[in-house]
């Protein structure tokens, strides 16, 4: 049996789509860590049969709207004293800014490079974006986080 130690006070990233946990991993700069980290892959789970977590050591700032778009299903647990004080459940954002790259050639932002990337949800069940200046669509697999 796998034993990881108690959290005193950190973050618990849980409920990860299996194998979307390295993309998170990676983005939150995790290998460069100064403190405890530990990144479970294929964890057994009853609700999702596998899934990846991720156990930080330390409170971290997080753009929950970015952790969000990689995988809607994720919990974020806030533990303090070894106790979880707060359970964040993430969703799709509404919408996102400099996250998303609109590649539309003929968009206001290949072109005037000081202006934001903002995108807007269009299919919560898709979970496609659209681009607030051109329309362009973009689908899951375009993101590029």
């Amino acid at each position: 049996m796998l034993n990881i130690d108690e959290i005193k006070n950190g973050i618990v990233i849980d409920h990860i789509k299996s194998g979307l946990g390295i993309k998170i991993f990676n983005w939150l700069g995790l290998d460069k860590s100064p403190y405890n980290v530990a990144f479970l892959v294929n964890a057994t789970s009853r609700r999702m049969g596998r899934k990846d977590i991720i156990k930080i050591d330390n409170t971290i700032a997080i753009n929950f709207d970015v952790l969000g778009l990689i995988d809607p299903n994720i919990t974020v647990n806030v533990i303090e004293n070894e106790k979880i004080t707060e359970k964040i459940k993430l969703k799709l954002p509404e919408r996102v800014e400099d996250v998303l790259i609109c590649k539309n050639p003929r968009c206001i932002t290949s072109t005037e490079k000081y202006i934001p990337h903002v995108f807007h949800l269009e299919n919560p069940e898709l979970g496609t974006y659209r681009c607030e200046y051109c329309d362009d669509i973009k689908q899951p697999g375009d993101f590029r986080i």
